[in-house]
């Protein structure tokens, strides 16, 4: 395929996908009170058994003041657990709470419901399976 093609589909592809993404984050009720940043550290989290909060603001790549900030409002809406190091009681080990873990859950689950309902009323069959085709190729573009 040539680069004007790939060119071509990437100018029409992103917007779409940018907007579908930014749509889902929106219909999510249970995701409006945390931010973008926010959202992104609990996946972190979730991820890993605890990170120390050094390690999140690089990963981010934010200041460690900034994290701190978020870490306090993550902490007082009960998402993340904060626990001394054993080995050295300085640092602290931030972890995802079980009501972290349920948030996580309860704003995919609606983002799945809202996704499933859409592509069912609003795709043919043949669209459905075109949308079943296509996640191949959009996985090589995420891993890419």
């Amino acid at each position: 395929m040539s680069t004007e093609i790939s060119n071509a589909i990437a100018s029409e592809l992103r917007p779409v996908l940018a907007r579908l993404n930014r749509k889902m984050r929106k219909l999510s009720p249970s995701n409006t009170v945390l931010s973008q940043t926010e959202r992104s550290i609990l996946v972190l989290l979730e991820q890993h058994d605890y990170l120390l909060s050094a390690e999140l603001a690089v990963l981010e790549k934010i200041t460690p003041q900034s994290m701190g900030a978020l870490l306090n409002h993550l902490d007082e809406l009960k998402l993340i657990s904060k626990t001394a190091s054993h080995s050295d009681k300085r640092k602290i080990h931030i972890s995802l709470s079980l009501s972290g873990k349920e948030m996580l859950e309860q704003v995919r689950l609606e983002r799945d419901e809202w996704l499933s309902k859409a592509i069912a009323e609003v795709c043919t069959e043949q669209e459905q399976l075109i949308l079943k085709k296509a996640l191949g190729p959009l996985t090589k573009l995420v891993n890419f």
